[in-house]
């Protein structure tokens, strides 16, 4: 049976340490691997230990405009035991990624799936926020422009005061736009979990009320963060 194997990827480049010794082994021996980029790819796979060439080595993209029919045509990789890799370009595969697609045609044509341990700042975001860990909504990237943003963030809002956790993501050059409108639609109330450049050298995580928030607001720079709304 062909395994597809779902391989996490560091959130920072000098955190090689947190993806485990036995992921590594797993991915040293794959030959085909499905990724979001193939130049980023290459460049964390040797920082693995990876040493096979690659020009014997196949790397078939995927994004989120990839078609259904170049998912089917990447099934004939799936031939007998064949061991595939599925990497993101950061953090785990398929979550807040477009690899799921690949993930549910295996599940369709029985192949197996096994997912490898490693770092997901929307878990590691909701682990640190002190927020309610057991009933939370992961909305991803919310919509851009007004009104949908605003309506958006105060349904959040309102499900995070009945203590229904919500989180968020957002691209990094707009981090600074998105807390000011979580800022400007949110009850002072609110509990607000600010965790940016988990397992980086920058890291920084706080939880603290809308209203305190108000009072100093941070300069969240161009790096990746996760926004977590919630009751404490």
């Amino acid at each position: 049976m062909a395994t597809l194997y779902l391989i996490p990827v560091v959130l920072s480049p000098e955190a090689l340490h947190v993806i485990p010794t036995y992921v590594h082994e797993i991915t040293s021996r794959i030959r085909v691997f499905v990724v979001e980029d193939e130049r980023t790819a290459r460049r964390y796979l040797r920082k693995t230990g990876f040493t096979v060439p690659f020009e014997e080595v196949t790397l078939l993209p995927i994004n989120a405009d990839t078609t259904p029919e170049t998912i089917s045509t990447y099934m004939q990789y799936f031939a007998g035991d064949t061991e595939v890799g599925l990497m993101s370009e950061a953090g785990v595969p398929a979550v807040a990624d477009p690899g799921s697609k690949i993930v549910a045609e295996c599940h369709a044509r029985g192949v197996r799936v096994v997912p490898l341990c490693g770092p997901s700042s929307i878990i590691m975001a909701l682990m640190a926020s002190g927020m309610n860990g057991q009933q939370f909504t992961f909305h991803g990237y919310i919509p851009i422009k007004h009104p949908d943003r605003r309506n958006r963030l105060q349904q959040m809002d309102a499900r995070a005061r009945q203590g229904e956790t919500q989180v968020c993501i957002e691209t990094p050059y707009r981090n600074n736009h998105m807390l000011q409108d979580i800022l400007a639609n949110c009850h002072p109330s609110t509990a607000l979990c600010i965790a940016m450049d988990i397992t980086g050298p920058k890291e920084f995580i706080r939880t603290q009320t809308i209203a305190d928030w108000k009072r100093s607001i941070p300069d969240l720079e161009k790096m990746p963060a996760v926004f977590v709304l919630g009751k404490l």
